[in-house]
C-alpha cells in the first residue's frame, strides 16, 4: 500500500492485532505503519491516513532529522566535518573541523572530553544549588530514552554520554532537571519552579531537545 505527502510517495506497512483501535508511526526506514483491527478495511485506513495527513507530515519531518543528525558529528552543539589525516598527531578543531589521525584517536577524545566537560559543568551547578547539601555521585552512560536520572537508593545522577552533541546550556539543564529531583522527586509545579530558579528558559531548551 502507498500513501502520498508533499508530492512524496510512502510505504504503508499494515499489520492486523486483536486490538480496538488504530495506530499510526512512523519509523527511521521512513515508512508509514499502521496497526490496526482485523475488521478495518483498506479504504477506512486510507480516509484515516488523509485526515492525519499533518501529523504524519510531522512525523516523516522529525525522523528525517534524526536521521540527518545519526549522520552527522555533533561537539557542544555544533556540527563538524571529520577529515583523518595520516600525521595527525593531536585531535585539532579549526573553524567547522575536526582533524584526527583516525577515527579511533577521534572515539577516545571524545570520551575524555565527554568526562571533563561533564564534571566541569556539574561542579559548576551543584555549587551554585543551595537546596541540595550533600553532592550526588556523578555518572556517565549511554542512555536511549533518558538525557538524566536521579537514583534515590545511591544518591546518584546518570548523564547520557549522548549529551556532549549539545551545548553547555543544554547539558546544565539536565543537570539542573536531576539536582531538582533529589528536592522533588515528581514534576510539580514546585519541581518546575525549583528549575526555573537555576534554568529560567528550560522550556525553551526542553522544546529543542524533543526536536
Amino acid at each position: 500500500m502507498k500513501f502520498e505527502i508533499d508530492n512524496k510517495i510512502y510505504d504503508v506497512e499494515i499489520t492486523r492485532k486483536n486490538n480496538k483501535n488504530t495506530y499510526i508511526r512512523v519509523k527511521s526506514d521512513l515508512k508509514i505503519y499502521v496497526t490496526t483491527s482485523y475488521f478495518t478495511t483498506k479504504g477506512s485506513i486510507m480516509r484515516l491516513l488523509e485526515r492525519n495527513k499533518d501529523a504524519i507530515s510531522k512525523m516523516i519531518e522529525h525522523q528525517t532529522k534524526q536521521i540527518n543528525k545519526a549522520d552527522s558529528f555533533f561537539y557542544l552543539g555544533k556540527k563538524y566535518d571529520i577529515i583523518e589525516v595520516s600525521n595527525q598527531d593531536n585531535v585539532e578543531i579549526v573553524n567547522d573541523t575536526i582533524y584526527v589521525k583516525n577515527m579511533k584517536q577521534l572515539n577516545k577524545w571524545y570520551k575524555e572530553e565527554t568526562i571533563r566537560i561533564f564534571d566541569e559543568r556539574y561542579i559548576y551547578n551543584y555549587n551554585r544549588f543551595t537546596e541540595v547539601k550533600k553532592s550526588p555521585i556523578l555518572k556517565i552512560r549511554t542512555m536511549k530514552t533518558r538525557w538524566g536520572v536521579y537514583n534515590r537508593c545511591n544518591h546518584s545522577i546518570t548523564l547520557n554520554s549522548k549529551l556532549i552533541e549539545f551545548s553547555e546550556e543544554v547539558i546544565d539543564y539536565v543537570i539542573i532537571h536531576e539536582l531538582s529531583h533529589i528536592i522533588h522527586f515528581d514534576h510539580s509545579a514546585a519541581f518546575w519552579t525549583l528549575v526555573a530558579k537555576y534554568c529560567p528558559n528550560y522550556k525553551a531548551i526542553r522544546k529543542y531537545m524533543k526536536e
